[in-house]
This record gives C-alpha cells, sequence and structure tokens, in this order.
C-alpha cells in the first residue's frame, strides 16, 4: 500500500467513525461517556507528550467543533463544560512545553480589565451573582487564554489545517445526530422563523453557528486543493448536506457568517495565487451549480419559508419590521445603559435583570459588543479597541496567503459575537487563531513523516 492510499484510508476512516458517534450520541449516557472520555484521553495525552507537537491546540479545536452536539444530546457535565475544557488544555500546553512562549500583556491587561465590572454587579435576590458573572465573563475570559496561547505562536498551513480537520469532524457528528432527530419534513410546521425541530431539537442560533463553521472548513479544504475526507466528490457531498442543515434550521447568522468568511479567504487567498482569473471563475462556477440548486430545493422543502426568512418576512409573507428578530431592542436598552453609566457600566451580569425593569422581558445578551458597553462602559470600549487593534496590525505583517486565514478568523470571531454573543467557545478560539503566526515551513511532525 502506498503512503498516498494510506493517508487517504485514515482520513475515511476519521470520517466514518465520526457519522457512528453522531448515531450512538442519541443515547444520552453514551454522549456522556465520549464527554468524559474525551476529556481523559485529551488530557493525558498533553501531560504525556508536554504538548510537543500542539496537542493543546488539536483537542481545543475538536473540543470547540463538538460543543453544541455535546450540549444538544445533554452528554456535557454541566453546560459551560467545553469552556472550561478549552480553558484547561491551553493553560496546560502553554506551563508545560519545553519551549517558552511569548505572552503578550496586551491580553493579560485584557483580563484584569474585565474583572472590573465585577464590582459594579448588582444582581436581585435570590438569583446568584455567582453564576450570572461566570456567564457573562466564561467566553471573553477563555478568549483571553486563547490569545495567550496562541500570540505569535509560530504553526506551519499544514498544522492550521490539521487543527481545522479536528474541528470539523465532530460537525459530522452533529449532522448525523441531527438527521437521525428530525422527522420527516412534511411533518413540519414551517414559520417565518428559526426552527427548533429543523435543529435536532436544540437551539436554531447554536446550531447554525457551528453548522456555518463547519461549511467554512469544507469549503477551505476544497479551495486549498487537500482532501478532507480523501475523495474530492465526498468532501464535496459533505460541504452540500452540512449547507443543507444549515439552511433547513432557518437561522441566518451562522450560513451568513460562513459565506462571508469564505468570501474574505478566497480573496486574500486567489491575490497570492497566480492565475487568480481562472480559478475565481472555476470556483464561481462550482457555487452557482451546488448552492443555487440546494437553495431552491431548500425553499421548496420548506413551503417558501426559507425565502420569507431570508427576505425578513413572516409567514403571511408580510415584511417584518425588525430584522434583527428582536436583537436591536436588546442592542438599544445595552446602549441605554452605557449612557446612563458610561465610566465603569452597570456591572456584569446587571443588563439582563434592568431589562426586566424596562423591556418586560429577562434574556441575555446576543451581542458582546453592546454587552461590554453597557456593562463595562468606557472600559467595555477600551477592550474592543485592543481586540480588534491586535490582530489587525499583526495580520498586515503576514503574507496574503497566511492573511486568508488569519482575516477569516477574525471576521468569523467579529460576526458571531454580534449575534451570537460569546455563548459557545468557537469566537473565543477562532479570535486567538487570529493572532497566531502562519509560516510557510512545514511542521516538524511532516518533516518527519515525509523523512
Amino acid at each position: 500500500m502506498t503512503k498516498k492510499s494510506s493517508i487517504i484510508n485514515i482520513d475515511l476512516l476519521l470520517v466514518v467513525i465520526h457519522m457512528a458517534f453522531g448515531f450512538l450520541m442519541l443515547n444520552r449516557t453514551m454522549s456522556k461517556s465520549l464527554n468524559l472520555l474525551l476529556f481523559a484521553v485529551a488530557f493525558i495525552s498533553i501531560l504525556a507528550k508536554k504538548n510537543k507537537n500542539q496537542e493543546a491546540l488539536y483537542w481545543s479545536a475538536y473540543v470547540v467543533g463538538s460543543e453544541v452536539l455535546f450540549r444538544m444530546s445533554k452528554g456535557l457535565i454541566f453546560y459551560e463544560f467545553p469552556k472550561y475544557m478549552v480553558f484547561i488544555f491551553l493553560f496546560t500546553g502553554l506551563i508545560i512545553e519545553k519551549k517558552r512562549h511569548e505572552i503578550s500583556p496586551v491580553f493579560i491587561i485584557y483580563i484584569l480589565l474585565l474583572l472590573v465590572g465585577i464590582a459594579f454587579t448588582e444582581i436581585p435576590y435570590p438569583e446568584s451573582i455567582r453564576t450570572n458573572v461566570i456567564f457573562n465573563l466564561s467566553g471573553p475570559i477563555l478568549l483571553g487564554m486563547c490569545a495567550m496561547y496562541l500570540y505569535k505562536r509560530e504553526l506551519s498551513k499544514e498544522t492550521v489545517l490539521k487543527m481545522l480537520k479536528y474541528m470539523g469532524l465532530p460537525i459530522i457528528s452533529m449532522v448525523v445526530y441531527i438527521y437521525f432527530k428530525v422527522p420527516d419534513l412534511r411533518d413540519i410546521v414551517f414559520g417565518g422563523v428559526s426552527n427548533r425541530v429543523t435543529s435536532g431539537g436544540y437551539g436554531p442560533n447554536q446550531v447554525a453557528t457551528i453548522l456555518g463553521v463547519g461549511i467554512f472548513i469544507f469549503a477551505v479544504y476544497l479551495i486549498v486543493s487537500k482532501r478532507f475526507s480523501g475523495f474530492f466528490i465526498l468532501d464535496v457531498l459533505i460541504l452540500i448536506y452540512v449547507s443543507y442543515r444549515t439552511l433547513i434550521t432557518l437561522s441566518r447568522g451562522g450560513l451568513i457568517t460562513g459565506i462571508v468568511a469564505i468570501t474574505v479567504f478566497v480573496g486574500f487567498y486567489f491575490l497570492s495565487r497566480k492565475n487568480t482569473v481562472f480559478h475565481l471563475f472555476k470556483y464561481f462556477l462550482l457555487l452557482v451549480g451546488a448552492i443555487i440548486p440546494l437553495f431552491l430545493y431548500t425553499a421548496s422543502a420548506t413551503n417558501g419559508m426559507l425565502i420569507n426568512r431570508y427576505t425578513n418576512k413572516n409567514a403571511r409573507g408580510v415584511v417584518k419590521q425588525d430584522v434583527s428578530a428582536g436583537r436591536i431592542e436588546i442592542f438599544e436598552n445595552e446602549l441605554d445603559g452605557f449612557l446612563e453609566n458610561p465610566f465603569f457600566g452597570i456591572g456584569v451580569g446587571t443588563g439582563k435583570y434592568k431589562r426586566i425593569n424596562e423591556l418586560g422581558y429577562k434574556v441575555a445578551s446576543h451581542n458582546e459588543m453592546s454587552r461590554l458597553l453597557g456593562e463595562h462602559g468606557l472600559i467595555g470600549l477600551l477592550i474592543l479597541f485592543l481586540l480588534l487593534l491586535v490582530p489587525i496590525v499583526k495580520m498586515n505583517k503576514q503574507p496574503l496567503e497566511s492573511r486568508a486565514y488569519l482575516s477569516a478568523f477574525l471576521i468569523f470571531w467579529f460576526l458571531t459575537i454580534n449575534h451570537s454573543a460569546m455563548r459557545l467557545a468557537m469566537p473565543a478560539f477562532l479570535y486567538g487563531l487570529a493572532v497566531m503566526t502562519i509560516s510557510n515551513k512545514k511542521s516538524i511532525t511532516l518533516e518527519r513523516i515525509e523523512s
């Protein structure tokens, strides 16, 4: 057997194994067992190998890709466990690896600035201050950890693609899980809002957000002429099916974010290539030939509700006044909090209870930018400035092909926190990826294999 065919078989085997995982996780006990096994195996692997080959990064990527799957299959010990897993993996990798890594003081300052807002928190009795603070700051603090681990960390393009594969494999498990959870589409009543049933019985926003990441990953593999499963046709079919599952949720954020990230990636990537026009035309034909028929098929399967959803119409075809599904009202409420308390904000986690008095309902923020302003005041504005400045300045020093990856990761983080806040570990992790350094050197592991 040749080395090439062996690699192809391993890739295909991984895809098949993860399809099986998706079926097994229909059982809650099995899902919990797999989650605990994942944590144990990953942690032991990082310790045993002392993070010599970026084990902390790979396992963190895997957790990010599997987070929503474990949530929807009720396999987590507690809701925020994936964020803790990623934090533990990266922190452990950082302190045990032999090669010392530069940690930017900017991200230490960033975490300290976040903690200031706790002093101004006002949570009504009998609500838990600890629970509310952890819910609102676990994501932002994880972002700081991811950034400290990845800032100026030099990784090869092969390592980055391998990391994306780790993230993409559990997304294959996820679409298999959803396939078995969703009834016949003819039995589902579709409206002009996102659909929980077609999302596998879980929140459409989170499901579509992770599926959008999957669309990006599988598209990147096709664009750079690499094989995720080992076979081009199978990769195309995986991309089409994940796109279909994203569309059928009728949740727009994940799909739009994925498409924008792919567009940015394509722009920088093809600027770094020769025969740019030819390559762009080739992928444009592929896009038109696959996406348009898929969109039309899904629109038909949803009785036209998909088109209504993306044209901001309700089930009767009447244009809605609010294109944001209520997010604009929450956004404005948080800006009011900033104007009322411009220096230090209203305090971490307080915004949710402020909305009970002013809007008549309790809902967590969907926008991390407005949450930072409302709950942290001018400190939140400084935090946003630092988070945008560091990756943009660093990115401009990288070659065009590296910028394709870095800019796509940054865009994914920015758009995700504007429609889904920091509910998932994913935006924190992708922000960290946006501040790494991508080298043209092959990874040490690949060099050893080839030699």
